[in-house]
């Protein structure tokens, strides 16, 4: 996306809305430090949450290493947002999700695998935002522990799903699914 323009699009058969000005009701994905904006997660999660009524946007980061660079392309993107704001991360882009959220009043915050506490990185670890806060992680993560996630979830008491899977999750993109449309259909207010 870019330069953040408004533009209407087809991914995987699914119309896109991608750019401000958001609608009444928007979901925007931050996708990891080496994947894309529209990869499998991304596109699955993005059907849920177009079949529920929601618009769409997938910031692209890819050649931004700073999380911090990452996090304020995010909120500027985010502050066009009209109605409810919802934001999905994967990895790296659970933690910029989740300090984006510390400066927008977002609906919610989805995370998939957050990157919290990783070495070199854990002063960098966002605090936990007073919006609803779901996470799915896979036990046999080895990139980022799942010890993080339940280290970062328990003073805020963020909802968590540990799933028989890694880093990817491919092999669970279906409970995915399922989860992350009863996510949407409690933050939808």
């Amino acid at each position: 996306m870019g330069a953040h323009q408004e533009q209407t699009m087809t991914i995987d058969e699914i119309p896109v809305h991608a750019g401000p000005p958001y609608g009444t009701k928007h979901v925007v994905f931050s996708h990891g430090k080496e994947s894309g904006p529209w990869g499998s997660k991304i596109r699955a999660l993005a059907a849920v949450a177009t079949a529920a009524g929601w618009a769409l946007d997938s910031i692209d980061y890819q050649g931004m290493a700073d999380p911090a660079a990452r996090v304020a392309k995010l909120v500027a993107a985010g502050r066009s947002a009209a109605g409810p704001l919802v934001l999905v991360g994967s990895s790296l882009g659970g933690h910029v999700c989740t300090a984006a959220a510390l400066q927008l009043p977002v609906r919610g915050v989805f995370l998939l695998a957050p990157a919290f506490f990783m070495p070199g990185f854990e002063a960098l670890t966002p605090a936990v935002p007073t919006c609803p806060v779901e996470i799915v992680h896979g036990w046999h993560d080895d990139i980022v522990p799942v010890e993080n996630t339940l280290r970062w979830a328990r003073p805020g008491a963020a909802r968590v799903h540990l799933l028989d899977t890694e880093h990817r999750m491919q092999a669970v993109i279906p409970e995915l699914e399922q989860l992350f449309a009863l996510f949407l259909a409690r933050v939808a207010g």
